[in-house]
């Protein structure tokens, strides 16, 4: 079903996401053709390149800037994007301007009513945004807004920013403006698509933690979470966005920059080259795959093994078990057969989920680890319960030994920003030692990548990585 947004009609509910922990990986895009083509089916295949980052919601909303009304079409639900959005539901967005969101959250608040872009009808017109972060003062800001007599529709943290930026707009000149006094509110992670009537929008928290980056297609003009979008729309990488930079696409094609909220200081999440980004992507110069071959040569100079082959699990355990082999002089073998119709287990909200997961989605192949000492690559160990299983189905397929390295340090701590790491207690490493990690899940042997070997992958680029060492760029003042 088609929405023309007048008024957005969903059911309320002011359960905070913040106190449950709610932290979400997503992808967002959006997309201005200046010569007033339809944008819904080029939404579309961006948020296809971005399955990835988020599988439980996804919603598209477009605009058409030559009109006066201002309307917003929108459609969003639960599902994958080919699940939610079918040819004729495409075939009824028309607009040349549209902004889309893949979403994941790690509770219960997994509704249609999470589900984004977020599309608001204000004093000033009609906005609709699309976040990828989590912010660390979500309770402070929808304490101040309830007070204020505010109503919110959704258990988002995102939807907090929406307000404010419709608050803020009553008092500025330009919807720009407004963004940047909300900027100046809100703190944490954020990667930000918002399309106006006539704008499109894109700004990146200060510290980098959320990608975020600018491309071009003839005379449409896209901003994404990652570059393997761009491809994916037949667009050129024009370059990243700068953190703290808020770049506005203007309906005569414009660009304009505004780098206001910059700050010397940068902390780019090195979850994104560890797991999280497309191995095709390019982020903040780096390229996602030459990140996990130098992580595959740090494990192999770090943790050598006496083995016949070096696998990975599919499919971000595979690069870094190639740079292993690499290094190592072992030969490089698949030896899984994945199911690519199954989605990560590492997304999926139930611990019950994650296990069924594991057995569908990857099948060993018997005549390449039959009688040999394989070295399993992997890029993290957060519960245990994938790994356990995984060395388990090597050892029935006839493996004698499984050299198990993992091309991230121990998990110990959550994430404040926005990845998928859950609190301490379901940290198999933040109460057992690697030797006890290793009799739980079966290994012969186990390495962890060395949290000084971390910069290798991305060489001189600021890092996140309070998950690993509890150095969080910014405090979250709600939960200490």
């Amino acid at each position: 079903m088609i929405h023309t947004h007048k008024k957005l009609s969903l059911c309320p509910d002011l359960e905070t996401a913040q106190t449950h922990g709610v932290h979400e990986e997503c992808g967002v895009f959006g997309i201005y053709d200046t010569d007033g083509g339809d944008v819904a089916s080029s939404v579309y295949y961006g948020l296809c390149s971005l399955q990835h980052r988020g599988q439980e919601s996804c919603g598209i909303a477009v605009t058409d800037t030559s009109g006066a009304s201002g309307n917003i079409r929108f459609h969003k639900d639960l599902g994958l994007v080919q699940e939610v959005f079918k040819a004729e539901t495409i075939g009824g967005l028309h607009g040349n301007l549209g902004v889309g969101h893949v979403r994941y959250s790690t509770t219960g608040a997994t509704t249609r009513e999470n589900a984004q872009p977020l599309v608001l009808n204000y004093i000033k017109g009609t906005l609709a945004l699309a976040h990828n972060g989590n912010l660390v003062n979500a309770n402070e800001l929808k304490k101040e807004l309830v007070y204020g007599g505010a109503i919110f529709q959704t258990t988002t943290d995102s939807e907090m920013i929406a307000y404010y930026i419709a608050r803020e707009r009553v008092h500025t000149k330009s919807v720009e403006e407004a963004l940047l006094k909300t900027a100046k509110k809100i703190r944490g992670a954020y990667g930000l698509v918002v399309m106006s009537p006539r704008k499109l929008m894109a700004l990146r928290d200060p510290w980098g933690l959320k990608p975020l980056c600018l491309g071009k297609r003839e005379n449409s003009y896209i901003v994404t979470s990652e570059s393997c979008a761009l491809h994916a729309v037949g667009a050129e990488f024009i370059r990243d966005i700068e953190p703290g930079e808020l770049v506005t696409i203007h309906q005569d094609g414009t660009i304009t920059s505004d780098k206001s909220l910059q700050q010397e200081q940068r902390a780019h999440c090195i979850f994104e080259y560890i797991y999280f980004a497309r191995l095709d992507s390019v982020i903040d110069g780096i390229k996602v795959y030459d990140a996990r071959i130098r992580a595959g040569h740090a494990l192999a100079k770090a943790y050598p093994a006496e083995a016949d082959i070096v696998t990975g699990v599919p499919e971000s355990g595979l690069t870094a078990a190639r740079g292993y082999a690499q290094c190592a002089g072992i030969p490089f073998e698949i030896a899984f057969y994945k199911n690519s119709y199954i989605g990560r287990t590492f997304i999926k909200p139930t611990q019950k989920e994650r296990v069924s997961g594991v057995k569908l989605k990857l099948n060993v192949l018997e005549p390449v680890v039959r009688g040999k000492r394989i070295v399993l690559v992997d890029d993290s160990i957060v519960r245990g319960t994938t790994m356990a299983n995984l060395i388990q189905m090597l050892k029935k397929a006839g493996a004698k030994e499984v050299h198990v390295r993992i091309s991230a340090p121990p998990f110990l701590y959550p994430c404040y920003y926005g990845t998928d790491v859950p609190s301490n207690e379901q940290l198999i490493a933040s109460s057992h030692t690697v030797e006890e990690i290793r009799q739980i899940i079966g290994a012969d042997s186990l390495g962890y990548m060395k949290i000084e070997d971390l910069q290798t992958m991305v060489g001189k680029l600021g890092i996140c990585k309070a998950c690993f060492d509890n150095h969080y760029p910014i405090k979250n003042e709600e939960i200490q």
